[in-house]
């Protein structure tokens, strides 16, 4: 909310904080590491986007919009491109290497929560917020990446957002983090539909922009949740495995360390992160 970037060590206790950028005018809303981990792409408030080189501490390039940035994903399979998502429901596909806008997706969607992609690359999936028109069908919807069309809307017919959409890493489905209190799950093959016979669901969303993640063996979904716990689910059966009491107010992140899978970062609505083991 202060505007600022933090990089975390996470293993010196001495010096905890090894890097802060101030690059942003307004509150940060979302950020991602490259896939290589050599930069970070952050978005927020300011109606822009953000591409900063860690080891050199500098900026270097600034996507701007005409509206506040919600969400940014970096392309899986090819890190010069990204997409970003915000409060006017546009969509577009971002040139790093170039600054300029490749692409753009608008189907007069409510603002954007989330984005993620699935199926290696080809297709992408928006969450919106649609709470304000009652609308559930363009909750959320399937994009062609290349031909910028939606392939499916209705996927999700109930009447709740969904704060954090989360695909598998290695089955065909994904998972949407539901306001309805639980994550429902989704087959990732036209025609996406619902799973009806299985959800996660012992922990709490109660409004909060809470997210979820797989471990990167996709054997477990760990989520945040309003009683301030953090949930861990075996995904094949959504059997809850264990509740770690975490904080007072929201856990709003968790996250498994991408080597380590028995390390877990999380952070709570009021500015506290914690590292678990």
């Amino acid at each position: 909310m202060d505007s600022s970037i933090y990089i975390w060590n996470v293993w010196n206790m001495e010096q905890k904080k090894s890097r802060v950028f101030n690059i942003h005018t307004a509150a940060v809303k979302d950020i991602q590491w490259s896939n290589q981990g050599l930069s970070l792409l952050s978005c927020g408030y300011d109606c822009s986007s953000r591409l900063v080189d860690v080891e050199k501490g500098l900026e270097t390039r600034v996507f701007k919009e005409d509206q506040v940035v919600g969400a940014v994903k970096f392309h899986p399979n090819n890190s010069n491109l990204f997409v970003s998502g915000g409060s006017k429901g546009v969509i577009r596909l971002w040139d790093v290497r170039t600054g300029n806008e490749v692409n753009q997706y608008f189907r007069g969607l409510g603002p954007i929560l989330d984005l993620e992609f699935m199926n290696d690359a080809r297709e992408f999936i928006s969450s919106s917020d649609e709470s304000k028109s009652n609308i559930s069908e363009n909750l959320i919807v399937v994009w062609d990446v290349s031909r910028q069309v939606p392939l499916s809307n209705q996927i999700y017919v109930e009447a709740y957002t969904c704060p954090c959409i989360r695909h598998h890493p290695n089955d065909p489905y994904f998972v949407a983090q539901s306001n309805g209190n639980y994550i429902a799950i989704f087959s990732s093959k036209p025609p996406f539909r619902l799973d009806k016979y299985k959800r996660y669901e012992s922990h709490g969303v109660s409004g909060f922009p809470v997210k979820c993640n797989f471990s990167p063996d996709g054997k477990r979904l760990a989520t945040g949740s309003s009683d301030g716990s953090i949930y861990l689910y075996d995904t094949k059966t959504c059997r809850l495995i264990k509740k770690i009491k975490a904080y007072e107010q929201t856990c709003v992140d968790v996250a498994f360390h991408p080597i380590i899978s028995n390390i877990i970062a999380s952070c709570s609505w009021n500015g506290e992160i914690s590292v678990f083991e």
